[in-house]
């Protein structure tokens, strides 16, 4: 089994390396960056388990980087700091991470935490109608052994209709439940997302159709993804 990628964002070489070698012995391949520019395109090439984001760094700051990575990619993040106030504390979970762990720690602790934090992550990968199983954390669904990386919103479009097989939703309701921040998003917008969801699937699994749709309606989801040449 290939061990799970932990990419350690870490300004400070021997703090880096000192979690580098419990996570080492722990079963895990840590990978270091120490400035903060050098992040996003990490994480896209490397495709961590999951990532330690330190709050301070140069380059660019753990904040800004959270934020960044949450645009694309529902990794499990660690945020990591000294800056122990309630306010950074909630800013950093509500932008969307997992954990916040404060200096000074035990690198055993750290260690703990990610274990349980890709424990719920995997946990959340639930099976769909058809067999897919939906992995919201890494942004991927699974059939039949094979595996298609899709982005934040065709994620979600496919789990919203995964969910409710034989349903016809119209646009608007697609809409409302992809933007929640009341954006105005135009019929055509959310064709286009369908139509490159489609199109992934359809590449991956040769021909099962699994998103219909439906004339003047909308779309509706078929569990059993049989084509209808829509």
């Amino acid at each position: 089994m290939t061990p799970d990628t932990v990419l350690i964002v870490e300004d400070e070489p021997k703090l880096a390396s000192l979690l580098a070698d419990y996570l080492r012995q722990a079963g895990f391949a840590p990978h270091c960056v120490s400035d903060g520019l050098e992040v996003i395109d990490t994480v896209k090439h490397l495709q961590p388990s999951a990532v330690l984001l330190d709050l301070m760094l140069p380059g660019k700051d753990g904040i800004t980087l959270c934020r960044e990575l949450r645009a694309f990619s529902n990794v499990p993040i660690l945020m990591v700091t000294a800056l122990v106030e309630e306010v950074d504390r909630l800013l950093g979970l509500e932008l969307g991470a997992d954990d916040y762990i404060c200096k000074p720690f035990s690198p055993r602790e750290v260690v703990s935490r990610v274990k349980a934090v890709l424990r719920r992550s995997r946990q959340t990968a639930e099976p769909a109608a058809a067999g897919l199983i939906l992995d919201e954390h890494r942004l991927e669904v699974r059939l039949e052994q094979n595996t298609v990386a899709l982005t934040a919103v065709e994620f979600q479009l496919l789990k919203r209709l995964a969910a409710e097989p034989g349903r016809i939703f119209s646009r608007e309701q697609l809409m409302a439940h992809m933007y929640n921040d009341h954006r105005v998003v135009s019929d055509r917008t959310i064709d286009s997302h369908i139509k490159k969801l489609r199109k992934k699937l359809a590449e991956t699994w040769p021909g099962k159709e699994f998103i219909h749709s439906v004339y003047g309606a909308g779309y509706r989801f078929d569990a059993n993804g049989e084509s209808t040449g829509t």
